[in-house]
């Protein structure tokens, strides 16, 4: 989990859609802005390029799905969560770098 420029990136195993350990403390800045400052919760699912595509898509949405979940349990409200499918789901670097979910804080 690393947070750069306001957006916190999970990474992922491969092949897996499980949190790592600190995922819900990386969230607590994302739950502050979303209870307390009235945004919205934009979560992203990327993939490597490794394996097969249509898998790598459905298990790109499944970690979205589970970031999505972590946020519920801290407290945010479902509709206050979108899930947002990137132009390009293939995330880029290394894969990885490729295999994460990013959430970022929208007005």
């Amino acid at each position: 989990v690393v947070v750069e420029g306001g957006v916190v990136k999970f990474y992922f195993a491969t092949g897996k859609a499980d949190l790592a350990a600190g995922a819900n403390e990386a969230l607590v800045e994302v739950v502050k802005g979303v209870i307390e400052g009235g945004k919205m919760a934009t979560v992203s699912g990327f993939h490597d390029a490794t394996g097969d595509a249509a898998l790598n898509v459905e298990l790109a949405k499944r970690r979205a799905l589970a970031v999505r979940d972590a946020l519920k349990a801290l407290g945010v409200a479902e509709e206050k969560v979108e899930l947002k499918k990137p132009e390009a789901t293939q995330g880029t670097g290394s894969n990885a770098e490729a295999r994460r979910v990013e959430v970022v804080l929208a007005p």
